[in-house]
Parts: structure tokens; C-alpha cells; sequence
């Protein structure tokens, strides 16, 4: 997929990881101190489900696969 938005999404991921040397721990502390930092400026931090339903997700897979 060629989009720009995406093109452009994927840059700056890149520029983030090498600003950070890629170190994987340096990253992960990174997104958690701004996350940290979203949630004390009043943004909804929405954490993820503790248990995810099993199975097959169909919605995403009709999505996913809609254009072929």
C-alpha cells in the first residue's frame, strides 16, 4: 500500500527509532513517558483489554481482505 498518510506515519516511526538508537527499552520508556504525560495533560488513556476474546476476528479479517 502506497498511501501518504501511511508513508507518512511510517517515517516518523522511523525517525523516533533512530532517535533512539533503536534500543527497543529506550523506545518502549519513551511512548510510556508520553503516554504518562497525554493522560496528566487530560487525554483518555485507553488501556487494553485484559483478556481479548478468543478466536477468529471476523470483522478485521472481512476488512482486511475486502479488496480481493
Amino acid at each position: 500500500m502506497s498511501d501518504s498518510i501511511i508513508q507518512e506515519v511510517r517515517n516518523i516511526r522511523e525517525q523516533h527509532a533512530a532517535s533512539m538508537d533503536y534500543d527497543l527499552d529506550r523506545i518502549f520508556a519513551d511512548l510510556k513517558a508520553r503516554q504518562e504525560q497525554h493522560a496528566a495533560e487530560g487525554w483518555v488513556v485507553i488501556s487494553p483489554p485484559s483478556n481479548p476474546p478468543l478466536g477468529d476476528n471476523f470483522e478485521l479479517q472481512r476488512t482486511r481482505f475486502a479488496s480481493r
